[in-house]
């Protein structure tokens, strides 16, 4: 190859990356948009109701102790959202076998209410985790149907966390922006993570976040208990009206507690049949001619 078309090809290079480097906004800029567009999708999901599909088992090993599928139907709110259990589907290994049950085994019971399986307090433990992790990171005030706090894109969030632009990358068939966070103070036991920002509407496509600096080790020390991987996963999707919306919600871990209790817990989340509650009207002019 001749000096004179390897500097062409050079210069070529170099002007494709400029000029990749010119469309690409700065990481203030990008943020800034996100921020205003999580804001405006977060009001715009209270008119939505859907069905949230949840599947979250206790493992020991390789045999699972607890698993529950559940639907729920989810109402936002201004203040957050609501869920009406619609249908429950589980089964506890107790006695050497899995006995299957249709309704909450944990929580208070109503006045009038009885148990559909009867367990002790040492074989009540992986209901419990099932139940409770379910509803803590469902059934929440957050409108996505989700943990709030997890995935800090709204412009109230990201006064609490710094964020670096690393690389564009196509991600579930669209051109994103790969973006870090961390939170700002340093000595916080937050959430760090990476977020896949759709080049076109500036709207998350896949977010993960994970312990920013783990359980501190006196916890670990004192009280033996640890939560290694402790990570959430969440992908969007843009409804026909242009909303965006969480579609899916996943993560595993383990939980060592004690040195002697040890778990692995699964949880995936599906939301569809997405539905809008409130009707656009036009006001027509009455006046008489």
């Amino acid at each position: 190859m001749s000096l004179a078309r390897s500097a062409v090809i050079a210069l070529g290079l170099y002007a494709s990356l400029a000029s990749a480097q010119a469309q690409t906004p700065d990481i203030t800029s990008i943020m800034a948009r996100v921020a205003a567009n999580a804001d405006r999708a977060e009001a715009e999901r209270v008119r939505y109701t859907y069905v949230q599909h949840a599947d979250v088992a206790s493992r020991r090993g390789h045999k699972v102790l607890c698993r529950e599928v559940t639907d729920s139907r989810v109402t936002p709110t201004a203040q957050g959202s609501g869920q009406q259990l619609l249908t429950l589907d589980g089964r506890v290994w107790l006695k050497n076998r899995y006995v299957p049950y249709t309704r909450p085994l944990s929580g208070k019971l109503q006045p009038g209410e009885s148990r559909e399986v009867e367990l002790k307090n040492d074989e009540n433990t992986d209901v419990d985790l099932v139940e409770h992790l379910r509803d803590n990171l469902t059934n929440t005030k957050a409108k996505d149907g989700f943990q709030a706090g997890l995935f800090p894109l709204t412009s109230k969030a990201q006064t609490s966390y710094d964020y670096r632009l690393l690389k564009r990358e196509s991600m579930n068939g669209r051109n994103t922006l790969l973006v870090h966070f961390s939170p700002r103070d340093k000595n916080e036991l937050g959430w760090e993570g990476d977020a896949w920002i759709d080049t076109e509407s500036f709207q998350p496509v896949l977010v993960r976040t994970r312990l920013a600096h783990g359980i501190p080790f006196w916890v670990k020390t004192m009280l033996g208990t640890n939560v290694p991987g402790l990570g959430f996963a969440t992908t969007y999707a843009p409804q026909p009206d242009g909303v965006w919306f969480p579609v899916t919600f996943g993560t595993e871990f383990k939980i060592h507690v004690l040195f002697f209790f040890h778990r692995q817990i699964t949880m995936s989340v599906t939301n569809r049949d997405f539905q809008k509650t409130h009707t656009e009207a036009n006001i027509l002019d009455t006046t008489e001619p």
